[in-house]
């Protein structure tokens, strides 16, 4: 009896941290699971998610259909009427990769909106399969202390609410599995606003939207919902790492085919979805 008594015990000490590595923020706090909301650096968590928009880069724009999201916990050591300083997610994925189909694939070719609806959808699908789609995934080109973020910007429309160095891969069999539009030492450097953009010409001012803001009965977790992030300022340099040995030839013709390198005032980026701002403390205390 006092042997199994003695491996029940230890049976159950195996179990222990098995349900402690489990845990995470339950009901609205849930969200936050990524957030180092232990490190005392990090004072609040961000979950900024981008639900739909456009990102145009030369010749080609690329609609939102999969949801990204921005996380990880903010420093704001500087003060909070200044930008704060993204921690990294705790699973490293600070900002999701979430692929976005191009339209026309490599051969840019999209069915005229005039055609019936099933027969549009049924050949932009046969276009963005197999050998010819391609899909662009954001990536943040940098670490994650490269992201600001300013929380009074995003409520008032003034100036960036979210500045961040990224880089487009270009997924398909042909390019390869490291094709990029920007780089870590060349990236595309968005500075979105929930305000009015000043880009350089040819392009002209868009207006962003800072939404809607709301809070939980104790006023420690922010919502900011529907809110608009626009940018249409920001260059992109030409491709890289397409096709391999073979980017010598590949870059050139994705170059043509997107119209890149693309200068400042030729290229836009809007995001449109919801940002949710929680007091670290308060994530931890609802972490069971």
């Amino acid at each position: 009896m006092r042997k199994l008594f003695l491996i029940g015990i230890a049976l159950v000490a195996m179990l222990v941290p098995a349900a402690t590595a489990s845990a995470a923020p339950t009901g609205e706090w849930a969200k936050f699971s990524k957030c180092p909301y232990t490190n005392p650096a990090a004072e609040f968590c961000l979950y900024a998610e981008t639900k739909s928009g456009t990102i145009t880069i030369g010749k080609k724009a690329v609609p939102v259909v999969n949801p990204v999201v921005l996380q990880g916990g903010l420093d704001t050591e500087a003060g909070f009427l200044s930008p704060a300083t993204m921690i990294a997610a705790t699973d490293g994925n600070t900002l999701t990769k979430a692929a976005q189909p191009v339209p026309g694939g490599l051969i840019g070719i999209v069915a005229p909106t005039w055609w019936p609806d099933f027969i549009e959808k049924w050949f932009n699908d046969q276009i963005n399969a197999g050998l010819t789609g391609v899909t662009a995934t954001m990536e943040l080109a940098g670490p994650a202390s490269a992201v600001k973020f300013n929380a009074i910007n995003a409520l008032t429309g003034a100036g960036s609410t979210i500045e961040m160095p990224v880089k487009i891969k270009l997924g398909n069999a042909i390019l390869g599995s490291n094709c990029y539009l920007g780089s870590n030492s060349s990236p595309i450097q968005l500075k979105l606003t929930t305000g009015k953009t000043t880009p350089p010409p040819p392009n002209t001012s868009i207006s962003g939207s800072p939404g809607t803001l709301g809070a939980n009965p104790t006023e420690d977790l922010l919502t900011i919902a529907n809110n608009k992030l626009v940018d249409n300022s920001f260059s992109a340099s030409g491709a890289n790492g397409c096709g391999g040995i073979f980017s010598f030839l590949i870059d050139p013709l994705v170059d043509s085919v997107n119209g890149t390198p693309s200068p400042a005032g030729t290229n836009t980026a809007i995001l449109e979805g919801s940002t949710y701002i929680g007091y670290a403390p308060s994530v931890d205390a609802n972490d069971p």
